[in-house]
């Protein structure tokens, strides 16, 4: 934006069409609610830019250009409403919005179209103005968050309540169905989309929710197992699914549909819109970075890409991911997702190649650079590392945390892997992956545990039930590492992948965590 507001001060034509195509939108939004007319609100538009391109010289910074321009927007709008001789009818705005050559031939379609968004126009009008603002600029003039907060002086956290506040007022005075339609025709799209969330029971409920486009699920777990930058490889693949098979008894001909996966994400022309549904832990942010990091290989052409990524819901009070959520909570969710710029986009790609570099120096760059253009990624890649051996005992964060839960009586698989994956919650680890771990972990030689009342652990293929009453307990090593007076991975020295860190049989880890200082340390050899 400082070229375009330098370039301006100088009279470039070039640079004064940026400013206009950037704001042109907003600044609609901002006259039409005060004006409530479409055609005053374009003049008064205009007599704005005139005004702004004519006092550039007295803008101090370039980017207080949004929130200085809308001050200017506004005062147009009061000095026309005080010349103002008759009012006119709101109405006369809402035409615009409906031009498919489709509806065009259907009379009786486009009546029905015009008659919901005057109802949706006549019901957004009673909000709040703040709700009136936020609901203009990013539906109907299609502007990202981040856009909004610039231009408002609002933080995007504020105009994310907002907006879910405003669909919820919208939502009681309107039948949830035609609120779902009008939105999905006026923002999500429909006909051209691509949801691509994290789990089957996620996108049950994505399909339930009434929100329109095709769901495609990605079946990955790049937390655990060898990952390298290109997960496309035919040969790495099948070194994949060897080991995912021997870990965690996936059949290799099951995790190949990957590759179908894969075809499909590469052909993403297709769909005008994509929608990534991820959430904040390890397990969603690995995939929605290996997503972006292929979206920033190639352009994007016309295809829109729009993340929902989220923490916390507000009617849940352990949010710990979309499968909690009902799709009518689902629904309300729709179209709350956040324009990917090439900021975002890149900044993913730099969270894959860090966590599948086979140097540790990688990662240790990529966790000191703390950066928040993807707000959950520093804080998801901290727990990534710190299923490094630790420093004072050789025990990754899962043994750990494991062997303090046994200690303290919980002693039965599924309490055990409810209370470490709740204590862990960042890192979103599954069932199946704690199972691979506890194997390990009462594997001769140095196991830290035993197990009695069962002989084999649960995999993808075997769910034995009696495995739900075996009984944990910790060996002497186990009390010793626990305690540490012992270093479990000095004597453990097998195979291990963490991200793309491997650790090759019978040597010891070259690299170990700091619990203090929470960052890795490497050992020399």
């Amino acid at each position: 934006m400082n070229e375009w507001i330098e370039g301006a001060i100088r009279g470039e034509p070039e640079a004064y069409e940026q400013l206009m195509k950037q704001f042109r939108g907003m600044a609609l939004a901002v006259a039409y609610n005060k004006l409530e007319d479409a055609f005053w609100a374009e003049d008064i538009v205009q007599e704005a830019f005139t005004e702004a391109f004519a006092n550039l010289s007295k803008l101090e910074t370039a980017e207080a250009f949004p929130g200085w321009f809308k001050v200017i927007v506004e005062r147009q709008c009061y000095r026309w409403l005080r010349r103002k001789q008759h009012s006119t009818s709101p109405e006369q705005e809402l035409m615009y919005n409906i031009d498919s050559s489709e509806e065009r031939d259907n009379p009786e379609q486009l009546v029905l179209q015009k008659e919901r968004y005057r109802i949706l126009r006549d019901s957004i009008s009673s909000l709040p103005l703040s709700m009136q603002h936020v609901v203009d600029m990013f539906y109907f003039q299609g502007y990202s968050l981040k856009e909004i907060s610039d231009f408002l002086s609002v933080s995007v956290p504020a105009l994310k309540k907002r907006l879910f506040d405003a669909r919820a007022k919208l939502r009681r005075r309107l039948p949830v169905a035609d609120v779902i339609t009008v939105f999905n025709e006026l923002y999500e799209g429909g006909k051209g989309m691509l949801h691509i969330t994290n789990g089957d029971h996620a996108a049950d409920r994505l399909r339930q929710s009434g929100i329109e486009g095709e769901v495609m699920v990605w079946r990955e777990l790049y937390t655990f197992g060898p990952v390298v930058q290109d997960m496309g490889n035919e040969l790495e693949r099948s070194k994949r699914a060897a080991y995912l098979e021997q870990q965690l008894g996936i059949p290799q001909t099951e995790y190949l549909q990957i590759a179908e996966l894969e075809r499909k994400l590469h052909a993403f022309h297709q769909y005008k819109e994509i929608v990534l549904w991820f959430e904040y832990d390890l397990y969603d942010q690995t995939m929605l970075s290996y997503l972006l990091h292929v979206f920033n290989d190639q352009s994007l052409g016309d295809t829109k890409l729009n993340l929902l990524c989220i923490d916390a819901y507000p009617e849940i009070e352990n949010f710990r991911g979309l499968g909690q959520l009902t799709p009518g909570q689902i629904g309300r969710l729709s179209g709350t997702w956040q324009v990917m710029g090439t900021e975002e986009i890149q900044a993913g790609s730099q969270f894959w190649l860090a966590y599948t570099s086979s140097d540790i120096q990688d990662h240790m760059d990529y966790l000191k650079q703390n950066s928040t253009v993807l707000p959950f990624a520093h804080a998801a890649f901290e727990a990534h590392l710190t299923r490094l051996p630790s420093q004072s005992n050789g025990l990754g964060a899962i043994e750990q945390a494991t062997l303090e839960a046994v200690s303290q009586g919980v002693d039965h698989p599924y309490p055990l892997f409810k209370h470490v994956s709740e204590r862990l919650h960042v890192l979103g680890m599954g069932d199946l992956e704690y199972w691979a771990h506890l194997r390990r972990m009462t594997n001769d030689p140095h196991a830290l545990l035993q197990i009695s009342g069962a002989n084999t652990f649960p995999d993808f293929t075997q769910h034995q039930e009696h495995f739900r009453n075996a009984v944990l307990s910790l060996t002497e090593l186990g009390i010793q590492v626990l305690a540490e007076e012992a270093d479990y991975a000095e004597l453990r020295k097998d195979e291990m992948w963490i991200g793309g860190l491997w650790n090759a049989q019978g040597e010891e880890p070259h690299w170990r965590w700091d619990t203090a200082s929470r960052f890795p340390v490497k050992i020399s050899t």
